[in-house]
């Protein structure tokens, strides 16, 4: 049994919980917060202990085998440096909550902290996860879709936060990039538009143009003003052969020809309804890393990913400042 610890005893942290509490191999028990109502309204949800700091839970001398670093923050990252930097340096795994974190500086000291440690630590970039993605993958690496040329994305909902200027980049689309260079690999150069929603002061609406390494184009379109009948994600992967569309993250799939009318479509794959049941399916991809002794380099959705893809944003953010293509 693997015993798992809770930092951040929020909404997405509870979600975290739960689905610990689903699988079969892990048990959690602690929780941790800064808030001590927090942790200890969630500590007496999981009969488990409560704590209100990462030190005082390690002092406690209680068998933790990973933890789930569930902070939010500035951009919704900033908080997780400070407990993801005393979790590794005891040589505990972690899966932390994207992104990875709003400052590069810190992203880079807590991969580069991890790998000197030798700890598996990943990244809650669950949009790769779900069956749907998992197909698509295969496609590809079978050659089903023939050579990729173009790939397509599309991010939206409903968010009227208006906390910093690029909390929309920042926060959203650590997920739109990561599900990109999952089927596409390292992106190279961007070049960015950003547009204030109607009323707002934050930029709530992006357009990025991005070229891979290995050549393929891509484009991804993102806002915070939209949702509702107009949808919320769709990728599209255009290859010599075939094109794949991944429909609402992981409600439906269908694969196009090139030639021919044969049209396929595959809907809740692994009976995967909404977005939400994706956190289960990588909370247990996770687990299955951590009880198979994957290597540190091999983890699926690791922290080094992660990190790639706040330099993107990064890259993309610099690239509508200074009006300009941007290498990464």
């Amino acid at each position: 049994m693997i015993h798992v610890a809770i930092v951040g005893a929020g909404s997405i942290g509870n979600k975290h919980a739960e689905c610990y509490q689903k699988n079969r191999y892990t048990r959690v028990v602690a929780v941790c917060d800064k808030l001590t109502q927090k942790a200890e309204t969630s500590a007496q949800r999981y009969r488990c202990k409560a704590y209100n700091s990462v030190e005082q839970m390690l002092a406690a001398g209680l068998r933790i085998d990973a933890a789930a670093v569930t902070t939010a923050g500035v951009e919704n990252g900033s908080h997780h440096y400070a407990p993801t930097m005393e979790l590794l340096a005891a040589r505990i795994p972690v899966l932390g909550e994207k992104p990875i974190s709003n400052n590069i500086n810190h992203a880079r000291q807590m991969v580069n902290l991890a790998k000197t440690k030798r700890v598996r630590y990943a990244i809650n970039l669950n949009h790769r996860f779900t069956p749907a993605a998992v197909r698509a993958q295969q496609w590809i690496k079978k050659g089903r879709l023939g050579e990729i040329n173009v790939i397509n994305m599309t991010l939206w909902i409903n968010n009227p936060n208006e906390s910093s200027p690029h909390f929309h980049m920042r926060a959203l689309h650590p997920h739109s990039i990561d599900v990109m260079r999952y089927f596409c690999g390292d992106v190279k150069k961007v070049h960015a538009f950003f547009k204030k929603g109607k009323g707002r002061k934050i930029w709530s609406n992006v357009q990025v143009n991005m070229l891979f390494s290995n050549g393929v184009i891509g484009h991804l379109t993102g806002s915070y003003d939209a949702g509702g009948s107009y949808g919320q994600e769709t990728c599209e992967i255009v290859g010599s052969d075939g094109r794949a569309v991944i429909h609402e993250a992981c409600e439906k799939l269908v694969f196009y020809p090139r030639t021919g009318k044969q049209v396929e479509v595959y809907e809740h794959l692994g009976n995967m309804n909404v977005f939400a049941d994706t956190f289960q399916s990588r909370i247990d991809a996770w687990v299955d890393d951590l009880r198979k002794k994957t290597p540190p380099t091999k983890v699926d959705a690791k922290a080094e990913d992660a990190l790639k893809a706040q330099l993107v944003i990064e890259a993309a953010i610099e690239s509508w400042k200074k009006d300009k293509v941007v290498s990464v």
